[in-house]
């Protein structure tokens, strides 16, 4: 019954909204005829695929650039543009050359275009694409160059103009560094490229056919270009990519050993330990497709230990203190720069791992690991005299469980407690006890508490008494 109701309140505006379109219709018969027209039009010519290449070159981008051409081919594509916003490749020379001989042997048409926005630079290997394509154009504003040496004969032009700096779209025009004859300043769209990619003659003797006139109603003629199919990198590839730039290869590194310290120190393994652990093997990915110092790798895992160690006393002192030097100036040197483009983490990526970590170890580790090895119970020091047992060994330090909690613990004395054995508490040192085996235990600190008019430890020394003797 209450699904026919809304069927029945839904069923007027259903109608309403069919007579509306059909009206639409009724009124804009000559656009779809247009439309449909043009797409016909444009279906008669090859389509052209388009791949968005954005950030470093890494492994994963090469890949992916041979396979989409690979893949553009096998459709049926004339042409495939390669649109770029890069700063660099981070891959080494012999797989970059790699790229490019197979880039100017490919079985189709291969266009580059620095774009979409004016911003846009491409600087190092991906920029001697501009080489060995066969059509190549920029956007207004944008900047092509730094190429660095050249790594196939095709590029010696290229590298000799812009080895070391770069142009902009008319210098590169004026030098003939592109591959492309238009009067426009730039090529502002994919669009715009696809039409000026129409009947360029290419290498082989083949002719580039993406543009075709369409005549229309009133007698004139415009230009129909062919389907464009837009590419990218796949889900898994992007997020490869992703996670290869310095900024994320920084912070989940730096995040997954944070939380793995943190589990490390509250004794137990839940979900931070898992998070953190798939986090500091995503940021071991990422520095590893990047070029890295060494010695400040070092640094940033020395600042980690220097952190344990006070994180184990839970309490900051020196060693915080240090760890946060050697962290900062780890985080700022640990990637270099390349030619034209600064791989260096930004001031807002750096002031984030800065603060977080500081935050981390200076109020947010210590508070946690006190939480969780404290007791609810203001005041603590009914605890000395009380019996418990080690959850691990204990030496000369591990944790200990008296009542329902558990807590970090040290031995007073050279024998250490094995898992599982009874001990007593003797003392309390911030948040660790003092503990001793249970079996041939000292009474001194009971005589001492005993002096001090504690009617509570002599009714518990005489209850121990027997047990002691036993």
């Amino acid at each position: 019954m209450r699904r026919l109701a809304i069927a029945l309140l839904l069923s007027p505006l259903a109608l309403m909204g069919a007579r509306a379109a059909e009206a639409s219709a009724a009124t804009d018969t000559t656009g779809v005829t247009a439309e449909t027209s043009a797409d016909a039009v444009a279906e008669g010519l090859a389509p052209v695929d388009v791949m968005q290449v954005s950030g470093l070159f890494d492994e994963v981008t090469v890949q992916s650039v041979i396979e989409a051409i690979d893949r553009a081919a096998e459709r049926g594509s004339q042409a495939i543009i390669l649109q770029l916003s890069s700063g660099g490749a981070v891959v080494d020379d012999a797989r970059m050359t790699e790229l490019l001989e197979y880039v100017a042997d490919a079985p189709i048409a291969v266009g580059v275009w620095a774009g979409p926005s004016k911003d846009t630079t491409v600087y190092g290997g991906p920029a001697q694409l501009f080489a060995v394509a066969d059509v190549s154009a920029m956007v207004a504003g944008s900047r092509l160059g730094h190429t660095g040496d050249a790594l196939v004969p095709a590029a010696d032009l290229l590298a000799a103009e812009v080895r070391d700096r770069s142009v902009s779209f008319a210098d590169a025009r004026r030098l003939g560094l592109l591959a492309l004859s238009t009067s426009d300043e730039g090529v502002p769209t994919v669009r715009s490229m696809v039409l000026a990619m129409d009947g360029l003659v290419l290498d082989d003797g083949s002719v580039l056919d993406t543009v075709a006139q369409q005549l229309a109603d009133d007698g004139s003629t415009q230009n129909v270009s062919t389907l464009v199919r837009f590419n990218g990198l796949g889900l898994a590839e992007e997020m490869f990519h992703t996670v290869a730039s310095p900024e994320i290869a920084y912070l989940f590194f730096v995040i997954g050993a944070c939380l793995l310290i943190f589990e490390f120190f509250t004794a137990g393994v839940g979900v931070a330990g898992i998070v953190g652990a798939v986090l500091l093997v995503l940021g071991c990915y990422g520095l590893e497709a990047l070029p890295f110092r060494t010695g400040a790798l070092v640094m940033l895992v020395l600042a980690f230990l220097a952190f344990s160690v006070d994180v184990q006393v839970g309490i900051p002192r020196f060693w915080t203190g240090a760890g946060m030097v050697l962290f900062t100036l780890a985080s700022w040197f640990l990637f270099p720069s390349l030619p034209g483009h600064d791989l260096r983490v930004g001031w807002i990526t750096l002031a984030t791992g800065v603060i977080g970590v500081a935050l981390t170890f200076v109020v947010g580790m210590p508070s946690m690991v006190r939480t969780r090895f404290a007791t609810p119970t203001i005041g603590r020091e009914w605890m000395i005299g009380s019996e418990g047992a080690a959850v691990d060994a204990i030496a000369p330090e591990g944790v200990a469980q008296v009542g329902e909690s558990k807590w970090r613990a040290r031995t007073n004395r050279a024998t250490p407690i094995a898992a599982g054995d009874a001990l007593r508490v003797i003392a309390i040192d911030g948040v660790t006890l003092e503990v001793e085996p249970l079996e041939g235990a000292a009474r001194d600190y009971r005589e001492r508490r005993s002096s001090a008019g504690s009617d509570t430890v002599d009714a518990g020394a005489g209850d121990e008494e027997p047990s002691s003797a036993g």
